[in-house]
């Protein structure tokens, strides 16, 4: 049986990488860039104004020339004027507009006191080459790296990429995602339940996160406790996915055919079983197409904690993420159980008023207390070497998505 540790390292390695695609930058929020984006010209592409104002030469003020005559206005997107070489001439200017030839610094209107055709800077007022003028190339020089490739993609990297002239990037192609769900015991949620049956929630919870996670491609399936129809089912689903998360069916009951079918599938196992708990059961695999098969326990609990452990991880990977460290925090309070077995603990973080925080433990009553989790943060994964973790204990932290 595997460590935790060494689970993830064999699911990153197995995992495929997935194929990119040219998308359109009005569509490419949330997507993982495969190029990286370098600039095409300098930024700012020209000396920039940055206050409303007028446009002058520094030197042309001196204690008896304070007053300057306007010779024209220039306005954000207009070609730029030429200061005429005349002394005390400026250029009437607004923000974003290209400085003029000749200018090389602008005095805000706050400064001055303005005539008809004339404008007066004020006693107080001293200028430098360079005053309110955001130079060209300044923040990057043509040619620039500014997104790496590997970057999901927000607002920000967006308006870097249209800036750049990028209509259209090339990102991982989002992968088809298929949740099911096993067991006869499973009714929808807007069933009346019977006694000895419950509302399928796992599919819910496993969906809503990897949409959360940034894979809106999630399809759901119910299947029940039939060998003959889970072979069937499954046969399609391995056909049109890329990625397929199945709940329960994975232990050792006498109803558990998961890991026997998807072996008459062409399921490469890769492992079965980690000594954690929750999660013990957790099976993955690579089938026909590469498709990546993680067959997660039923218990909510199991199912959602391995989903963060094991599975978000590897689809980062496969969507061309760089890989990332977990976070690493003290516990609150002490912490005791009986090894051989990891512990995965749900915790809430608490601040602590000095931009820290602390993990409070909040272990669920069993692997099946789905409510337990309502008022956790993520969890903490707990050595199976020793049983005794005193408060401050220094802890690997995932948090939920």
């Amino acid at each position: 049986m595997l460590t935790p540790t060494e689970a993830e390292t064999e699911t990153l390695k197995r995992m495929p990488q997935w194929p990119s695609k040219t998308c359109p930058l009005l569509e490419a929020h949330g997507r993982i860039l495969r190029q990286s984006i370098h600039t095409d010209r300098d930024l700012p592409p020209f000396d920039r104004v940055t206050m409303d104002g007028y446009a002058l030469r520094a030197t042309d003020l001196t204690p008896d020339q304070r007053t300057f005559k306007i010779q024209g206005v220039q306005a954000a997107g207009m070609r730029p004027a030429e200061l005429s070489e005349e002394l005390g001439v400026c250029v009437e200017i607004m923000t974003g507009a290209v400085l003029p030839v000749g200018a090389d610094c602008v005095v805000p209107y706050e400064e001055t006191t303005r005539t008809a055709d004339s404008m007066t800077i004020s006693d107080q007022t001293t200028l430098e080459m360079g005053n309110s003028v955001h130079p060209r190339g300044s923040d990057y020089a043509k040619g620039a790296l500014v997104v790496e490739a590997g970057t999901r993609l927000t607002g920000r990297e967006i308006a870097v990429a249209a800036s750049c002239g990028g209509a259209t990037l090339h990102v991982t192609k989002q992968p088809k995602i298929a949740v099911v769900s096993t067991g006869d015991e499973l009714v929808e949620v807007d069933a009346i339940v019977a006694p000895h049956q419950v509302r399928r929630s796992n599919d819910y919870a496993l969906r809503a996160a990897l949409i959360s996670a940034g894979y809106p491609d999630v399809s759901r399936f119910l299947l029940h406790d039939m060998k003959h129809e889970i072979e069937h089912q499954l046969w399609h689903i391995l056909e049109e996915f890329d990625v397929v998360l199945l709940t329960g069916g994975v232990s050792k009951g006498k109803f558990d055919y998961l890991p026997e079918v998807l072996e008459s599938l062409e399921v490469k196992k890769v492992f079965q079983g980690i000594a954690q708990r929750p999660g013990k059961p957790f099976w993955f695999g690579i089938g026909p197409r590469q498709v990546a098969v993680f067959a997660l326990p039923g218990n909510p609990v199991s199912a959602y904690t391995c989903l963060h452990r094991y599975a978000l991880p590897a689809l980062a990977k496969a969507s061309g993420l760089p890989l990332t460290s977990p976070r690493t925090i003290r516990l609150e309070s002490a912490v005791t159980f009986k090894p051989p077995l990891a512990r995965l603990m749900p915790v809430e973080l608490i601040d602590q008023g000095d931009g820290t925080q602390l993990a409070r433990p909040l272990p669920t009553n069993t692997s099946g207390d789905f409510g337990g989790l309502v008022h956790t943060d993520g969890f903490v994964e707990l050595p199976a070497d020793q049983s005794e973790f005193p408060a401050g204990t220094v802890a690997n932290y995932w948090s939920w998505v």
